[in-house]
């Protein structure tokens, strides 16, 4: 194989690749990019132009719908592969990958089974393209677009927009700069009307990717020719114009073998009185290897951009396959530290957000410094300590023989009392920050991207740290509300003695010439009022203290435990599992292994393609 053949026939791969892949055009990654910046040959002309005997003439084979009005209503990317000599021919379509078609009467009836299938049958038309890829020693390697054929009117049972439609169809495959536009007009209709030439020189107004192709040079009236257009007199081209004769449709319905029209072709230049000095350089034969020419030169212009396109495109895959992950062993050892691995790596975000390496861990300590604080303030002891309830308190305690000194039951009943208020601020502390870590565990599953393709695990992780969380939760209540049974077992002693030395004090103030004199009288209100102030007092140490210490106790036991052991329980479980329990937790979603696979056919289909364009361009 010749390096222009090598480069064209690597083209080729690549583009039946991406057609495969479905990188092709209509994107804005590198992977559509890649598409468009291949060069390919689109055919356009009017309809009956000849475009379908053209596209026959190069492949050397019959395959095309044939009929009148629109046949061409989808867009064919026809890629053509030469093979060694003496190998077998035969087609491919991309819908149906592992069918191979070597009777191309067939490939007919699939291309507009095919059409039928998007379209109906009806005369509407599509731009799904259809993909057909054949396998011949006698063609040239080339992908070449047969698009619909321009039209003036629409005919019935088609819209009225269908002559726009396919101009705008035709436009988007035409407008692209590494698009060869093969212009074909009959030759038995003035140049200045073809709906060919008139679009080509729209979107390529210097002709420098413009082929023109004049057809049905046979059928021309008698004393006519077509010197002026084949010589470039009447509309000049950078590109020489090449002349066809088709199969008149006598050869068609007698099935006239392509090889034979051909011979037939050739014989009708070499004999031909006017064409017969451009014989040379025209003809169905002529003009593929002129295509395949251009097309070499096209690609080795090109190859620097491609190959910047291809490591672009490699650049991106790799990274996706990072984020994505690489597939799983399947020995139970692998799979097992797998999952240690992916859980450390939960367990290692987890505690960036706990430490502050992260956003959210700050919240537990705004559960200590607002939280809490509001919630003692809040407390009813107004109401617990009022005159009234003092006194019944008091009253109560006392029962039918009233105190003597100080009323110490009433003190103990006033103090127990408002001790008991502790209880809820202590257990709101801990329900506040158990959802704080609960809400941390969730954020922690969703940014660990390793995870994210093992949604199994995911769920099994949460419910483990959950379930752990739960248990440190209910060893936290236990141990606050520990502290405030504390504070009300075992009063502060120094806090009572205190008192009968106060109420001495204020007596003596009040008649310093009879110390030994009762200072109060122990049944009036203010007597009630200085017990309300005296437990007040009390309570209001007790709160500083329980403030102070209930964050210890609950950082201690739900913080620090979450911390240190959030997953020990899940890890003496998962050493247990079996390697088909252990291939379950690492069930990956099927839409991500689906995108895995394409990422990685993608990668291998770069990767060969740069090691083949590198191996092309040292062989220059």
């Amino acid at each position: 194989m010749t390096t222009m053949e090598s480069l064209i026939g690597l083209v080729n791969r690549i583009q039946r690749a991406c057609t495969m892949l479905g990188d092709y055009g209509g994107g804005d990654n590198a992977f559509s990019s890649l598409w468009e910046a291949l060069p390919s040959v689109a055919v356009v002309g009017g309809q009956s132009s000849g475009k379908s005997s053209v596209l026959e003439s190069i492949v050397g084979r019959d395959f095309l719908p044939r009929g009148s009005g629109i046949v061409t209503r989808r867009p064919l990317v026809l890629q053509l592969h030469k093979t060694e000599q003496g190998s077998q021919e035969y087609a491919e379509f991309l819908h149906l990958p592992k069918r191979r078609f070597s009777d191309f009467s067939l490939v007919r009836k699939e291309i507009q089974d095919e059409t039928d299938r998007i379209t109906g049958k009806t005369k509407q038309i599509s731009a799904v393209p259809i993909h057909l890829s054949i396998y011949s020693p006698y063609v040239v390697n080339l992908t070449l677009i047969d698009l619909p054929g321009l039209t003036k009117v629409a005919i019935e049972g088609q819209p009225e927009s269908i002559v726009q439609d396919i101009e705008n169809m035709v436009r988007t495959y035409v407008e692209k700069p590494n698009c060869i536009i093969l212009a074909i007009s009959p030759a038995n209709q003035d140049i200045a009307t073809s709906d060919a030439i008139k679009l080509a020189r729209e979107v390529d107004p210097s002709g420098e990717r413009t082929f023109g192709v004049l057809t049905k040079l046979d059928l021309m009236d008698k004393g006519t020719n077509a010197l002026d257009v084949l010589e470039g007199r009447s509309y000049r081209l950078q590109h020489p114009w090449v002349g066809i004769v088709n199969r008149s449709q006598a050869d068609i319905n007698k099935n006239v073998d392509m090889i034979v029209a051909r011979r037939k072709e050739r014989e009708y230049f070499a004999t031909s009185p006017d064409y017969s000095h451009l014989a040379s350089k025209m003809g169905s034969e002529y003009l593929a290897k002129l295509l395949s020419q251009h097309l070499e030169s096209v690609i080795r212009a090109r190859i620097p951009s491609i190959t910047s396109l291809i490591n672009k495109s490699i650049e991106e895959l790799e990274k996706e396959m990072d984020h994505l992950g690489r597939p799983i062993a399947l020995d139970a050892g692998a799979q097992l530290y797998t999952i240690l691995e992916l859980c450390r790596a939960f367990d290692r975000i987890f505690k960036e957000h706990l430490d502050g390496g992260r956003p959210g861990g700050d919240r537990i300590y705004g559960v200590f410094d607002n939280q809490l604080p509001a919630a003692l303030r809040k407390l009813p002891f107004d109401r617990h300590l009022s005159l009234q309830n003092v006194k019944r308190v008091v009253s109560e305690a006392d029962g039918y023989q009233p105190h003597l000194i100080a009323p110490e039951q009433g003190y103990r009943r006033l103090i127990e009392g408002a001790l008991n208020h502790f209880r809820g601020p202590a257990e709101a502390s801990v329900d506040a920050v158990h959802f704080v870590l609960k809400e941390l565990v969730r954020k922690s599953i969703g940014e660990t991207q390793e995870l994210k393709r093992f949604p199994t695990l995911q769920a099994e992780i949460a419910a483990a740290s959950n379930e752990a969380l739960e248990k440190f939760r209910d060893e936290s209540k236990k141990t606050v509300i520990r502290l405030v049974d504390m504070e009300s077992s075992y009063l502060t002693v120094d806090f009572f003695r205190r008192l009968p030395q106060e109420i001495e004090k204020i007596g003596n103030a009040a008649n310093p010439a009879t110390p030994a004199a009762p200072a109060v009288d122990r049944y009036a209100e203010g007597h009630f009022r200085r017990i309300g102030s005296n437990v007040s007092s009390y309570v209001n140490m007790v709160s500083e203290t329980l403030r102070l210490t209930i964050p210890k106790a609950v950082v201690y036991c739900q913080v620090r435990e979450a911390k240190q052991s959030l997953l020990n329980y899940f890890y003496t479980q998962i050493g247990k599992k079996e390697a088909k329990q252990l291939s379950q937790l690492l069930d990956e979603d099927p839409a991500l292994m689906e995108r895995r696979l394409q990422c990685a056919k993608r990668l291998e289909l770069y990767k060969a393609a740069r090691d083949e364009i590198d191996s092309v361009s040292w062989a220059r």
